[in-house]
């Protein structure tokens, strides 16, 4: 064999090696690399310089760096230094209500009666719901927030809010036995209801729901036709429920139906509304009867230890619950009842409250308190199977957390860092069904300066009329 020839022969074997190894990169729309990872997928492993890969709404791929070497993409970031985790879920709220945080706060014998009625009287309409719940969307967005769970009145404008925003959202339209801003006639709501699930359902963010509001405001009759409704379309069913010390014996007064020594999970049992589609709130009056029955029909609960302690309401079982196995996720009420809308205020709030009913700081390690905030809340809502955690297939809400703060350091155990030490402003990246909402800690998706204006219009006249209130 001449030179010639075996120049040629060598010349052929490495353009065949390059062919072999130079493979097209597969296209994505968002890389994440070099991030600490918490996948939140049922193990405590964390992903150290890790790679997350999103094409569309998904994520289709997760893992070490080495993942990076196959895509391409038009937008990486680089999350060194960075915690990435699955976006939060706020499991219950009434975010029309932001409009009114901080009125009340003191010198009031009966908040509820002397303040807040009186404000949904005269101040509830559509534009004040759909700019307050932007407002409350806007700020649940920037603290990382990618899923709510809400109840109020006009919910197509609460819910075209959190669209615009760009969060996801279960938007459950209020039921309830007396006249309100949106239903003239008691339990008119129930009809608003099933308009608003026609509008709404098979949305990419919004999940319309039923919310009869709780049986102490709501007959026998009509959670049951509230059930009915949310079996018709196969959507959540919301409620408020063992909230109070009286309410027991409040709900005996209210309905017939209600047995002498019933509890008022029993009552609903008895009723046939326990099933997987409720998710429901506070649930701080029950006992090992009660969580039984809660686990049994699988439904869904909703911790809301802020409002309940700011509210002096009780302290839920939520430990006893956890240890049940029952799907508990985490909430902040409504802003009047816990004022701040950040699901990481929620978490450390958790922990407390059951370290000091068991008087044991163990309860609630870092890693569940971030389960509760992430994937516990998606089971409570019956939506694991697409969001919660970060898994190949999975939606694509994802939240990433700086540490270069001075608040984020050290940063020895992320879970830790972002249980405890985490504030709303350490966020530099919220991701929702695969988009960009806050980028570089700014919000992208609404225009501050023509919300300003609503929003200011809005507070001016809450304002002036809150001075009339005594």
């Amino acid at each position: 064999m001449n030179l010639v020839t075996k120049t040629l022969l060598s010349t052929s074997i490495l353009l065949a090696l390059s062919a072999c190894t130079s493979q097209p990169l597969n296209n994505a729309a968002i890389i994440i690399k070099h991030a600490q990872i918490l996948p939140m997928d049922g193990k405590t492993e964390i992903i150290e310089d890790g790679t997350i890969v999103i094409q569309g709404n998904r994520i289709i791929a997760i893992g070490d760096a080495s993942i990076v070497k196959g895509y391409s993409a038009d937008q990486v970031i680089d999350a060194r230094g960075k915690i990435v985790m699955p976006g939060m879920i706020n499991g219950h709220t009434h975010i029309g209500m932001t409009a009114f945080r901080g009125l009340g706060e003191s010198g009031v014998e009966n908040r509820l009666k002397q303040v807040m009625f009186p404000l949904e009287k005269e101040m509830l309409d559509r534009d004040l719901i759909r700019t307050a719940s932007r407002q409350a969307a806007m700020e649940m967005a920037l603290a990382g927030t990618t899923t709510i769970s809400d109840m109020y009145y006009h919910q197509d404008e609460v819910a075209t809010a959190v669209a615009q925003v760009g969060i996801r959202g279960v938007m459950g339209e209020t039921v309830i036995g007396f006249p309100v801003v949106d239903a003239k006639q008691p339990y008119g709501g129930l009809e608003y209801a099933e308009q608003f699930i026609q509008q709404w359902k098979g949305h990419e963010l919004i999940t319309p729901a039923v919310a009869p509001h709780a049986p102490y405001t709501v007959s026998a009759e009509f959670l049951v036709k509230s059930k009915q409704l949310a079996d018709k379309y196969d959507v959540p069913l919301l409620t408020h429920l063992a909230e109070f010390r009286w309410e027991d014996a409040g709900v005996r007064k209210f309905s017939k139906q209600m047995r002498d020594g019933q509890s008022v999970v029993e009552y609903l049992a008895s009723l046939d509304v326990l099933d997987d589609k409720l998710v429901a709130a506070h649930m701080n009056y029950l006992d090992a009867d009660d969580m039984a029955l809660v686990k049994q029909h699988n439904v869904g609960v909703v911790h809301c230890p802020k409002s309940n302690l700011k509210g002096a309401n009780g302290q839920t079982p939520a430990w006893e619950m956890h240890n049940h196995g029952i799907d508990l996720g985490i909430g902040t009420d409504g802003p009047m009842s816990s004022n701040q809308n950040d699901v990481l205020t929620v978490m450390s709030y958790t922990a407390m409250n059951a370290r000091t009913i068991h008087k044991d700081n163990s309860k609630f390690s870092p890693y569940e308190l971030v389960e509760l905030a992430t994937i516990g809340g998606a089971r409570a809502l019956n939506m694991q199977d697409d969001i919660g955690s970060l898994e190949v297939g999975k939606k694509a809400d994802i939240v990433i957390f700086e540490t270069d703060s001075p608040n984020m350091q050290p940063n020895y155990d992320p879970f830790s860092t972002i249980a405890f030490s985490a504030y709303p402003q350490n966020v530099e990246y919220t991701i929702v069904n695969g988009k960009m909402i806050v980028e570089k800690g700014e919000l992208v998706t609404v225009d501050l300066a023509e919300h300003n204006i609503e929003w200011r219009k809005v507070t001016d006249k809450v304002g002036n009329f809150a001075k009339t209130l005594k």
